[in-house]
């Protein structure tokens, strides 16, 4: 009888330990917003995977600050990529505590979305790369990659001085990403030498381009620019093909370099398209390849366009945590912007918009359905 009750009386010591252990633990929610749910929710899941990843990991390390474990909570929004709904998402993160989120994905989404996450005191982290987002200088809103300028700019200075290009059309969806991208390529194409033999717009749901393709063969292009996402790209790069425009190349920004292109558009996507992501060629990374491993494994599909700058910028917040020895998201702001941190995708440090003080542009083509790099800016 004895041994039951000291068996019993051990187990009581051992649960109020426990309950006390878990009642010092800091919990610190982390919250994803981003389309779960449309045509781009293949690039928000990704996203959503790359700061699962990372927060995993995180928790497998039991990090501490002061004398308290930290607890690393994720918590996902779909914001349909639409403004309403990311303002909407933004309000629930406040409402939840939440200090720290990462996303949004579309920069129309994100301008909207930094005002209420700045009010709430909420840090956040976008790969959105309109240079609007970072205008008004909210100290708490990074942008995570390259801005429309900079992709924009490399991707014209390729087509004029690799590709040689004389004439191109340049196409958008409308959309604040979209838009923002095919003036910053045809600004600088125009600075370059290129011509640009006109300017079209569709929209982000569109899935016929034939009578707008049909207008720049007429015009004899070389390339056509179109600002806006894989789920349009693609079927435009099919009906290219099937236009006869096999020769005209197909430029975009980083949301083209995307293995959806090469399983939306099948054989119609090669080297005739052509893609500037922000980041270095992750294979040529010293932890690329380690990371891509990983991801594979955890998620039994390789990463996409973001899922590493995701994953880096998680990874770099809870570095600032702990040299901040505190969980405040001002105070953690402070140190993202006085620190710099080697992730899997590159070097971050920002300046004091909040934008990436070093970046690097990769422009890639695909090759047998995926993507090969073809030169860095």
């Amino acid at each position: 009888m004895a041994s039951t009750i000291n068996t019993v009386a051990l187990a009581a010591i051992l649960l109020a330990t426990a309950t006390s252990a878990l009642a010092q633990d800091q919990v610190v929610r982390i919250g994803v917003t981003g389309p779960l749910s449309g045509a781009n929710a293949f690039a928000g899941k990704d996203d959503e995977n790359g700061v699962r990843l990372a927060v995993e990991e995180l928790n497998a390390q039991k990090l501490k600050v002061g004398a308290k474990a930290l607890k690393f909570e994720l918590l996902s929004e779909d914001d349909q990529g639409d403004p309403k709904a990311g303002v909407s998402v933004a309000q629930k993160f406040a409402d939840a505590g939440v200090k720290f989120v990462l996303g949004p994905y579309n920069s129309g989404v994100a301008i909207p979305a930094s005002r209420v996450y700045n009010d709430a005191g909420i840090l956040m982290s976008t790969v959105g790369t309109s240079p609007k987002i970072t205008q008004a200088r909210y100290p708490n809103v990074f942008r995570i990659v390259a801005s429309d300028s900079q992709v924009g700019a490399s991707m014209a200075s390729y087509a004029a001085k690799e590709l040689k290009l004389k004439t191109v059309g340049v196409i958008d969806d409308r959309t604040a990403f979209g838009q923002g991208i095919a003036d910053e390529f045809a600004k600088q194409a125009r600075a370059a030498g290129v011509s640009v033999a006109g300017r079209e717009f569709t929209n982000d749901k569109a899935s016929d381009f034939s009578a707008i393709l049909t207008a720049f063969r007429a015009k004899k292009v070389d390339a056509i620019f179109f600002g806006g996402y894989a789920p349009q790209a693609a079927p435009m790069a099919r009906q290219m093909k099937q236009l006869g425009m096999a020769n005209v190349r197909l430029l975009g920004g980083d949301t083209l370099c995307s293995p959806e292109m090469a399983k939306l558009g099948g054989d119609a996507v090669g080297e005739n398209v052509m893609c500037a992501q922000a980041g270095a060629m992750l294979d040529k990374q010293a932890g690329g390849p380690a990371f891509k491993t990983r991801y594979k494994q955890r998620f039994q599909h390789d990463p996409d366009v973001y899922a590493p700058s995701f994953y880096d910028q998680t990874m770099f917040i809870a570095k600032a945590i702990q040299a901040a020895n505190t969980t405040d998201a001002a105070a953690v702001g402070k140190q993202l912007h006085t620190m710099t941190y080697q992730g899997v995708a590159g070097t971050y440090g920002y300046d004091a918009s909040g934008n990436l003080k070093k970046t690097v542009v990769t422009v890639y083509s695909f090759k047998g359905g995926q993507l090969t790099p073809l030169a860095g800016y």
